[in-house]
């Protein structure tokens, strides 16, 4: 599924994989990448691209909540939090492939556990992280 018309681009530039360094084009950010020990790696001060990836879809997923709660005219409070888990694995059935899995718990602080649930769910379906990664990556959404 292909976009209509791109209303922003992000770029960076990573150098030497996950043991390098990754930056924006714009220089807003640049960051020292480390391995994992649980992959093999020194566990280095870096971050690494599954903590970025858990940065990225999770804020991104507090913007959707955003946008869907104006639309539907629901008061969303201001201290809406996600904890974001992102897992990597070898993936079953296909030999020396990793695959990715995302659990993130939807904190939404005064609102009725049944209204959160109908908010999260529709947020999944605008949520550019949640269509990117459909039928490609287990997502869990829990709100708790």
């Amino acid at each position: 599924m292909a976009i209509e018309k791109a209303l922003y681009t992000a770029q960076a530039t990573s150098t030497g994989g996950r043991t390098g360094t990754t930056k924006s084009s714009d220089g807003r950010f640049e960051l020292n990448l480390s391995t994992p020990k649980a992959l093999g790696g020194d566990d280095g001060p870096g971050t690494n691209p599954e903590q970025l990836f858990a940065a990225g879809y999770s804020a991104c997923f507090i913007g959707a909540m955003k946008a869907v709660a104006a639309k539907q005219k629901i008061s969303l409070p201001a201290n809406v939090s996600i904890k974001s888990e992102v897992s990597i694995g070898p993936l079953a059935g296909k030999p020396g492939a990793f695959g990715i899995a995302v659990a993130m718990a939807i904190n939404v602080p005064g609102m009725e556990k049944s209204a959160a649930e109908a908010l999260v769910k529709t947020a999944h379906e605008v949520c550019p992280y949640s269509n990117a990664t459909r039928g490609n990556v287990d997502v869990a959404l829990t709100v708790v």
